[in-house]
């Protein structure tokens, strides 16, 4: 191996690190409404998932080298992380399974910061746009959740969210440095962050298992704690508190937002 093949292969892999602490931070973030993270009542689950997310380091890896040989957001390249998307799916089920969203956001995120190393957050999702917007020709051709409720009420979901480059994602940026702006800690940063894609994102996971009407009462109770000051002020936190009693009661996972939460932190580590 020469001294350049030595050098990328250590930045593809610091990326790929990058993207699971990013995804293993948004675990250990609480208390996250509806959500899984570490608190008593999902303890077993948490540690599962933090197992189980260290899965994806070597598929993401590969998909930053695959990324940076190919130096383009090309079709071909497009075919190539849906392969190893898959192939990083299954070893991911092996470890425990989940984070198929997260998977997608970060896979997408972490092949166009390979390709443009250094480059603003904003331009790295407009380049993971440009990847999204070509067809996986290799993909099995059979329906998912998300492809069932887009077509049935007309939202964008996961794919849609993706060839926009990423719109939530920047919101949740904005978010962030808002946050930090006004005093507020990592944490409740991270959650104001959260509840902002929450306000307005059509979470297709939880139009399944929700419907319409639940939908516009979780993006309703998520600018809720918004309106009332954020997560770092005494009415925000007790509007958070009650906003993850009800998801929790009626089993409502707002897993889109948490996903894209994700992807927003590893742009943030990137950036800074």
């Amino acid at each position: 191996m020469t001294g350049a093949q030595f050098r990328n292969g250590h930045e593809d892999e610091v990326l790929a690190q990058a993207a699971v602490d990013a995804l293993v931070g948004q675990l250990a973030l609480a208390p996250k409404p509806g959500l899984p993270d570490p608190r008593e009542r999902t303890a077993r689950d948490h540690s599962a998932l933090c197992w189980s997310a260290r899965a994806l380091l070597p598929g993401l890896t590969a998909m930053a080298a695959t990324a940076r040989r190919t130096g383009e957001p090309s079709a071909r390249l497009r075919t190539d992380l849906g392969a190893i998307g898959r192939s990083t799916e299954h070893t991911v089920a092996l470890a425990g399974g989940g984070h198929r969203g997260a998977l997608w956001t970060l896979g997408l995120l972490v092949a166009a910061a390979a390709l443009r190393p250094g480059a603003r957050p904003a331009d790295t999702t407009a380049l993971a746009g440009q990847l999204a917007a070509h067809p996986d020709r290799r993909a099995p051709r059979r329906p998912s959740r998300g492809s069932t409720m887009s077509a049935r009420y007309g939202a964008a979901g996961a794919r849609g969210e993706a060839r926009a480059g990423f719109p939530h994602v920047r919101r949740a940026l904005t978010a962030l440095a808002t946050a930090r702006c006004q005093g507020a800690t990592e944490p409740q940063a991270h959650l104001d962050a959260l509840l902002t894609v929450m306000s307005t994102l059509q979470d297709t996971e939880l139009l399944y298992s929700a419907g319409p009407l639940g939908l516009r009462r979780v993006q309703a109770g998520a600018r809720g704690v918004l309106d009332a000051g954020g997560t770092a002020t005494e009415p925000g936190a007790a509007a958070l508190r009650a906003l993850d009693t009800n998801l929790t009661y009626n089993a409502w996972v707002p897993k889109g937002s948490g996903a894209l939460l994700t992807g927003a932190l590893f742009l943030d580590t990137l950036s800074s």
